[in-house]
């Protein structure tokens, strides 16, 4: 028998698990799911596989059969040492999603109008990109950036451009700024970005946008050219990873 896949949440569900959460962290005693259906207007069809992916990932407990409890994950997010638990249990998951993916994984951010990787999950096996440049300038040429870029408007974009000029990296990197324009406003935001060696030869990666309140951030891997062929469905499985991370930036 093939093994079922691990649950994950579709990323527009972000906003209803919020709901229940709420919901949920109400109650020192707890919820039962149909009293949670009736409270946050989410369908018990879309509400069954939220609570089993929010059990899995430790923000909810379920005690008593129905009954729904805020789990650790939630207490230790919404605690005084938020900062370290929220980068402790984000490393986790990028590490996890290292080893399933057989892929470096990265977190980044846009601050203050900069390209930032937060973290990242590497390893012997999963080697990082070499930043031979900057992120920082990189960002027209990266999966990373222009995922980021994508979450900008206009203005954002030629802000971006005019400090970071559109260099060429190799024969693959657009320089061209209305191309690049038209490309991103073209890029669904359901469809991971992707970087075929537009960075750098001998390297494709792939992003996927994380919306978390105003925070502009994408989740990405990176793969080695000879690896290629695997690159679209490890970006499919990381694009259905991406909002449980969402959620974590989001509470």
């Amino acid at each position: 028998m093939a093994q079922q896949p691990e649950p994950t949440m579709p990323f527009h569900s972000v906003r209803y698990a919020l709901r229940a959460l709420e919901s949920i962290a109400r109650r020192s005693g707890g919820i039962h799911g149909e009293r949670l259906a009736q409270e946050t207007g989410i369908p018990p069809e879309r509400l069954a596989p939220m609570l089993r992916m929010l059990r899995r990932e430790g923000y909810v407990d379920e005690p008593a059969v129905d009954l729904y409890t805020a789990g650790r994950t939630l207490r230790q997010l919404g605690s005084a040492g938020r900062e370290q638990a929220l980068a402790a249990r984000l490393q986790r998951n990028l590490e996890e999603l290292r080893d399933a993916l057989g892929a470096a994984v990265y977190l980044s951010r846009y601050v203050d109008g900069e390209v930032r990787i937060t973290q990242c999950a590497h390893g012997p096996d999963a080697p990082r990109v070499n930043e031979w440049v900057d992120f920082r300038s990189a960002a027209h040429a990266s999966a990373v950036g222009k995922c980021l870029l994508t979450q900008l408007d206009q203005d954002g974009r030629r802000d971006h451009l005019a400090r970071h000029r559109t260099a060429r990296f190799t024969s693959r990197t657009i320089t061209d700024e209305k191309i690049l324009f038209r490309r991103l406003d073209h890029q669904p935001p359901t469809v991971p970005v992707l970087d075929l060696q537009e960075y750098a030869v001998g390297t494709v990666c792939a992003a996927v946008p994380i919306t978390a309140g105003r925070t502009v951030g994408c989740l990405a891997l990176s793969l080695p050219v000879e690896s290629a062929h695997r690159l679209r469905r490890a970006a499919e499985t990381l694009n259905r990873h991406a909002a449980p991370l969402a959620l974590s930036l989001t509470l």
